[in-house]
């Protein structure tokens, strides 16, 4: 798994610098279409989300079943509804006009929060695979090393999202707002 997360942190900071690289470059800066409070919801459910692995871990750890498949499927309910936020604002920026066909700009931030979208999928997938199991009889304390390896993933996801919010839309947002305010004081 270890080996897997540093190969997804280059592949990210791939993508994340590719974004930085072209910000600015193509038809406008579309960080405008984002809507910060909105995002920042899906961000704090996907950090939530983090903490109910933390406590299908302590579960499965402590040999509690029931509480590690309450946990996990809280886990995996909350990475679904940070999908269903993420399929909104797509649908909502094509409608802006905005898609990876747009420009470099639509380009770089689909396939870098897309490709952060598929992750989370897999996970959710992955948690579901472990509940089930669990019902099997194949997850139990002694093998609670697999809930820590799914938990070891899940946070990476997290913290990959983390670093796209800050680069992609805060740090959008800001660069945005100054180029609002350089082209008010042109007109005035």
């Amino acid at each position: 798994m270890w080996a897997f997360v540093g190969s997804d942190v280059l592949f990210f900071g791939t993508l994340i610098a590719a974004f930085l690289i072209n910000r600015g470059k193509g038809i406008g800066p579309h960080e405008e279409i984002f809507d910060i409070p909105v995002t920042t919801l899906s961000t704090f459910v996907l950090l939530m989300s983090s903490v109910a692995m933390v406590l299908a871990l302590a579960a499965i750890q402590r040999n509690d079943l029931k509480g590690l498949r309450l946990w996990l499927g809280v886990t995996a309910l909350l990475g679904a509804i940070f999908i269903g936020f993420q399929m909104v604002e797509f649908t909502i920026f094509a409608r802006e006009g905005l898609t990876p066909r747009t420009n470099i700009f639509g380009t770089t931030f689909f396939t870098m929060t897309g490709f952060h979208g598929a992750h989370v999928a897999v996970g959710v997938v992955w948690l579901v695979s472990l509940i089930i199991a669990s019902y099997k009889g194949h997850v139990t304390q002694a093998r609670s090393l697999d809930v820590e390896i799914m938990g070891l993933y899940w946070h990476f996801v997290d913290i990959v999202w983390i670093v796209i919010f800050g680069v992609v839309y805060l740090v959008g947002a800001l660069g945005a707002e100054e180029h609002h305010a350089s082209a008010i004081s042109l007109v005035g």
